[in-house]
C-alpha cells in the first residue's frame, strides 16, 4: 500500500479499525464525547455546591429554585436544556445559560483530547481529561468566588502523582520511577514559582483599596469576607503575621454587640488570631460572624492568592516543571492580553474581579496541546533542555 491509502480523511487507518480494548476507534471517539458531557454535568453540580460547602453527591439534581428533584429524562446534558428553553420544568424559573457552557465546553475538550492523543497513547489522553475537567470546575469556580477549592488543588496534586505512577507516558517517559520524579519536580517547582510570586508581590505592594457603596454590608464569617467585588477567602488575604484587614466603621455589628464610628483591624495570623474594634481587643475565633457598614475597606494586596500555588503545583504533577514555568510565564502573557481587551472595552473594574487560576488553566492548556512546539520553534529552544 502507498502512504496515502494507509490513511482515510488524514488519519491512519488504525484510528478507525482497531483502539484500546479492541474497540473501533471511532467508537472509543464518540464514547469519550458523551463522557465529556456528562461529566460536564456533573461539573456544573460541583461549580455550584463545592463553593458553599455542599456534598456533590446528595441530594441528587433539583431546581434550587423550588427544589423539585429532577428526573433522568429531564437531566441529560445539553438536549434537556434546550428542550427546556433554559427552564425549570416545574417552576419556569431561568437556569444559567453557564449549564449549557460547561457539558458543551467539557464535551468538546474531551473529544479533542482524544482525537490528539488517544491513537497513540489512550492513557495519556484520559489523564488529561480528568485534568481540564478540573481546569473546567477551578475555572468557573474562580470566576464566581474568587477562590479553587482543595477539592480540586490538592485532589489534583494526589490525582496528578499517582496518574504519573500508572501512565509515566504522560510526561513522556516509558519509566515508572523516572516518571514519578518528573511529577514530584513538577509539585516543587510549580507550586515553588507561585509561592515565589506570592511572596514578591506582598513585598512590593502594600494593600488594596476596595470602595463600599452605601448601601453595601461588608461582612466577616468563619473561612472569608464578602465584599462588592465577591467573596474572598481569609487563605489569600493572610499570608504574613503582620497582614491585617482594616476599616473606618459606620456602624460595627458583632454577633453580641454593635459599635459605632469605630476603626476596626483583623489579624489572623498572629497567635491567637486578633480582632480590634475601637479600644477593644477580641480573639477573633470568639467573633464568628461580623458586618461593617463602610466606605472602604483596606486588604493586604498579593500577585495571586495561596490557592494558586497549590493549583500550579496540581499542574506540575500532572505535566512536570517545564510545563509549570511555561504557564507561569504564558499566563502572565494572557493575564496582561485581557487586562488590555478589557481596558479597551471600558470594563476595566473587572480585571479586579478576576481570579489568576483562569489565566493559569488557560496556559497549561496550551502547553499540553502546543507548549513544546512553542519553546522549539519560536524561542529556539532545543527539544532536550
Amino acid at each position: 500500500m502507498t502512504a496515502l491509502q494507509d490513511t482515510y480523511l488524514g488519519l491512519p487507518l488504525e484510528f478507525w479499525f482497531t483502539g484500546p480494548l479492541g474497540i473501533p476507534f471511532h467508537i472509543w471517539t464518540v464514547t469519550m464525547a458523551i463522557t465529556g458531557l456528562i461529566v460536564g454535568s456533573f461539573l456544573n453540580v460541583v461549580i455550584h455546591r463545592m463553593p458553599i460547602g455542599l456534598s456533590v453527591v446528595r441530594p441528587g439534581s433539583h431546581c434550587p429554585a423550588c427544589e423539585q428533584p429532577i428526573p433522568l429524562r429531564l437531566n441529560l446534558p445539553i438536549v434537556s436544556w434546550l428542550w427546556l428553553r433554559g427552564k425549570c420544568a416545574r417552576c419556569g424559573v431561568k437556569i444559567s445559560i453557564r449549564y449549557l457552557a460547561v457539558e458543551a465546553l467539557t464535551g468538546s475538550v474531551f473529544l479533542l483530547t482524544w482525537l490528539r492523543f488517544g491513537p497513540a497513547t489512550p492513557g495519556v489522553a484520559w489523564a488529561l481529561c480528568l485534568l481540564f475537567s478540573g481546569f473546567i470546575a477551578a475555572t468557573f469556580i474562580d470566576f464566581e468566588h474568587l477562590i479553587i477549592p482543595d477539592e480540586i488543588t490538592l485532589g489534583g496534586i494526589v490525582a496528578g502523582f499517582l496518574l504519573s505512577a500508572a501512565v509515566p507516558l504522560l510526561h513522556g517517559v516509558v519509566s515508572v520511577p523516572e516518571s514519578i520524579r518528573a511529577s514530584a519536580a513538577g509539585i516543587v517547582v510549580g507550586g515553588g514559582l507561585v509561592y515565589g510570586v506570592l511572596r514578591l508581590g506582598k513585598w512590593l505592594f502594600g494593600r488594596e483599596r476596595i470602595a463600599v457603596p452605601p448601601e453595601f454590608k461588608v461582612t466577616f464569617h468563619e473561612s472569608g469576607l464578602v465584599l462588592p467585588t465577591g467573596e474572598v477567602s481569609y487563605e489569600d488575604v493572610f499570608y504574613r503575621d503582620s497582614d491585617a484587614v482594616t476599616a473606618q466603621g459606620r456602624r460595627i455589628e458583632l454577633a453580641d454587640r454593635c459599635f459605632i464610628d469605630q476603626s476596626v483591624r483583623l489579624e489572623l495570623r498572629r497567635t491567637p488570631p486578633v480582632l480590634k474594634v475601637g479600644d477593644e481587643t477580641f480573639e477573633a475565633t470568639d467573633q464568628p460572624w461580623m458586618s461593617i457598614e463602610t466606605d472602604e475597606v483596606v486588604l493586604p494586596r498579593e500577585a495571586m492568592g495561596f490557592g494558586d500555588v497549590k493549583f500550579m503545583a496540581a499542574i506540575g504533577a500532572f505535566l512536570g516543571w517545564k510545563a509549570a514555568v511555561f504557564s507561569l510565564f504564558a499566563s502572565a502573557v494572557i493575564g496582561s492580553l485581557v487586562a488590555v481587551a478589557l481596558i479597551g472595552l471600558g470594563r476595566q473594574k473587572w480585571t479586579g474581579r478576576l481570579g489568576y487560576g483562569p489565566y493559569l488553566a488557560l496556559a497549561a492548556v496550551l502547553w499540553v496541546f502546543a507548549g513544546r512546539r512553542i519553546l522549539e520553534q519560536w524561542l529556539g529552544i532545543p527539544p532536550g533542555m
